[in-house]
């Protein structure tokens, strides 16, 4: 990446740093930047992925997320890329990814693109393993949910991922983190019948 580049790619993290800076529920800081390096990760893997494209759209993936911000057409994201001076055209690019990344938004709907497979598999592999299942009752504590409710999102969403991977690389990396869901389920099964 040139000087441009990285510029924006640090603005981008500090952005996301302070619009998720008060959220503990699983969709804060700490999981754009994994996903960011997941996003790099898979992206060096796939040759018709624009890394830097990728990176933004990772960045700013949940900075509209509806279940968070009450904006309408991607207004953070845009506001942000429109300060940067980006062309509209990658701005719309950009946007275009992020709406396909969801899971409740496209479920088993996959992106066009190399970059948003790339970045839904990046945001999906978040959802797995440990840090996926802490995440799920992050939020479910957050929002008053019985642990009950929360192993039943498991069976509704978090155990069906891996088969919706996009790449090869998020496949694999898919696999342990999925495993890992299935023998923490047997054991919570184990400790509360």
């Amino acid at each position: 990446m040139n000087s441009m580049d990285s510029t924006i790619i640090v603005d981008a993290i500090a952005y996301a740093q302070e619009l998720f800076r008060t959220n503990a529920g699983g969709h804060d800081a700490e999981h754009t930047m994994r996903v960011y390096r997941n996003t790099l990760r898979i992206a060096a893997t796939e040759p018709d992925c624009d890394i830097r494209i990728a990176a933004l759209a990772a960045l700013l993936h949940d900075v509209d997320d509806h279940k968070l911000f009450a904006t309408v057409d991607n207004a953070n994201a845009r506001a942000f890329l429109e300060s940067h001076e980006l062309p509209q055209e990658t701005i719309e690019r950009i946007c275009g990814i992020i709406n396909s990344v969801s899971f409740s938004r496209n479920k088993d709907r996959r992106p066009s693109t190399a970059e948003g497979k790339v970045v839904q598999d990046a945001d999906r592999l978040d959802a797995l393993g440990a840090v996926g299942a802490a995440r799920t009752f992050a939020y479910g504590g957050e929002h008053g949910r019985p642990m009950d409710d929360s192993i039943r999102h498991f069976h509704d969403k978090l155990l069906h991922l891996k088969s919706l991977m996009n790449t090869e690389t998020g496949r694999r990396m898919a696999e342990k983190r999925h495993a890992f869901l299935e023998a923490f389920l047997k054991e919570y099964i184990a400790e509360t019948s």
